[in-house]
């Protein structure tokens, strides 16, 4: 597990990447347009055994220079896909640096599907 570590004058606090991907993944789903960010098969098994993971769909990556998060999301069909990737990439930076601090270099966005209004709830499931 990466985290961020940051020294104050009372001790360290560190941030695992699992917080700052619950914040990228709730951000995410934040903006108009966005379904649901899509998860892997485990945290999807864990779901089902009543865990839920809200970190689910989002890696992170954390070095010197800064953090690289990944996600991949399902968008409503009929939304201009580049504008919400874009808002998705503002939205989840400026969260993820507010909560935590810790700098993001890049949000890479993958479009993993697309679903209509009326499957819309279905999806989030």
């Amino acid at each position: 597990m990466n985290e961020a570590e940051k020294s104050t004058l009372v001790g360290k606090i560190k941030i695992a990447d699992n917080v700052a991907a619950a914040i990228a993944n709730i951000a995410a789903q934040e903006v108009e347009g966005v379904v649901k960010v899509i998860g892997s098969s485990t945290s999807q098994i864990s779901e089902i055994f009543g865990k839920k993971n809200l970190a689910k769909g989002v890696k992170i990556n954390m070095d010197e220079e800064g953090t690289n998060i990944e996600l991949a999301l399902v968008i409503l069909h009929g939304v201009n896909i580049v504008k919400i990737a874009e808002e998705v990439q503002r939205n989840v930076k400026e969260a993820v640096e507010s909560m935590t601090g810790i700098s993001v270099k890049n949000v890479d966005i993958t479009i993993s599907d697309i679903v209509f209004e009326e499957k819309k709830e279905e999806v989030k499931e």
